[in-house]
């Protein structure tokens, strides 16, 4: 799947053309799309592997085993013959957590394995679903089962030095002669189901799976983690090239930051340079009025995904502020909390 990510991306642009601000086409709009309940479950990643590169960037089979440590954690990633999982291969595990989160919130029992239905997984992750994805999908999984871990990072309250791999196992049912897949069997490490028992896990934006670039998404994932709550993260350029897990030398990384910079692909986060060689990673906010407006708080992005998730936040605050002026522009003691009475009460309607 992430070694044809290449290949995908290029099948769906002469398909659908490049989406907005070059990421790429929302393949599936969840308002006309008819198999809405796959979209319940807002991306989520574990915060782990948002925090050190497991995964490789390369487009071509990466057999190299990698070694990192940063801050006491040491990590050692071992590919098998098939190469490293990339990070493509990832949205595989994001949709499985994903799912997890979903029913451990729903008061739901949850296990390490999961049955999924390999067309929902590509929807949900905006891949194509022709029959090259799934023969990629394959190749996906026994990359993440052959994809060794050694690591003392914690999950949860446990920190353990123990090596493992991204999946146990997974089950493939297709009908017979070679027809399509039915059911896709997955069971999660136990590092990655200890991940979700604990919740220590982030909401992803759905245009996360827009993103073109493998670095793209992985100086998203960081932008994700290490923003958090504040409203920015600064890091200097050598600092996120380790954290990257980047092969490319220095001076190309830089190179290829100042490209994402111009293309400003980023979901919620914008990049820009400061002296001294730093990055300066700022998160979006909702500002509702250029003047004396309303403003939510940027975590309200994230609150109002969980309540709709597939939807658009920002069309929805774009609405939810005409109907504030067309209702006289009330004081409000609490804009956020007024903002997510009014998405909860949209949900209720659908």
């Amino acid at each position: 799947m992430a070694q044809g990510a290449g290949r995908m991306s290029t099948n769906i642009s002469s398909v659908g053309g490049a989406g907005r601000n070059g990421l790429l086409p929302d393949r599936y709009p969840t308002g006309d799309f008819f198999i809405c309940d796959i979209f319940d479950a807002a991306p989520k990643d574990d915060l782990g592997s948002m925090e050190h590169p497991i995964f490789s960037l390369s487009t071509r089979p990466d057999r190299r085993i990698l070694s990192y440590a940063h801050n006491g954690v040491s990590v050692q990633v071992t590919p098998s013959v098939r190469g490293r999982a990339t990070i493509h291969d990832k949205d595989i595990l994001i949709y499985c957590i994903s799912q997890l989160m979903a029913a451990l919130n729903a008061g739901r029992e949850i296990s390490r394995t999961l049955k999924l239905t390999a067309h929902d997984l590509l929807v949900a992750t905006n891949r194509d679903t022709s029959g090259d994805s799934y023969a990629r999908l394959r190749e996906a999984f026994e990359r993440l089962a052959g994809t060794r871990i050694t690591t003392n990072m914690a999950t949860g309250d446990t920190e353990t030095t123990t090596g493992f791999g991204l999946i146990e196992s997974w089950e493939i049912k297709r009908r017979a002669r070679g027809g399509r897949m039915i059911s896709v069997t997955v069971t999660l490490s136990e590092w990655l189901f200890r991940a979700v028992l604990s919740k220590s896990v982030l909401t992803l934006s759905r245009d996360y799976f827009r993103l073109r670039k493998p670095l793209e998404r992985r100086i998203y994932e960081l932008a994700r983690k290490h923003c958090g709550r504040q409203p920015d993260w600064r890091v200097s350029v050598a600092v996120l090239h380790k954290k990257s897990g980047s092969a490319a030398p220095l001076r190309v990384f830089r190179a290829a930051l100042r490209r994402m910079i111009a293309a400003a692909t980023l979901p919620d986060y914008t990049l820009s340079e400061e002296p001294g060689d730093l990055i300066l990673v700022r998160r979006a906010s909702i500002v509702l009025d250029a003047g004396d407006g309303p403003q939510l708080h940027p975590d309200t992005i994230d609150a109002a995904r969980e309540l709709l998730p597939g939807q658009d936040v920002y069309a929805l605050e774009a609405e939810w502020r005409s109907w504030w002026a067309q209702s006289g522009r009330p004081r409000l003691g609490s804009a956020d909390k007024a903002f997510l009475g009014w998405v909860r009460r949209r949900g209720a309607q659908k």
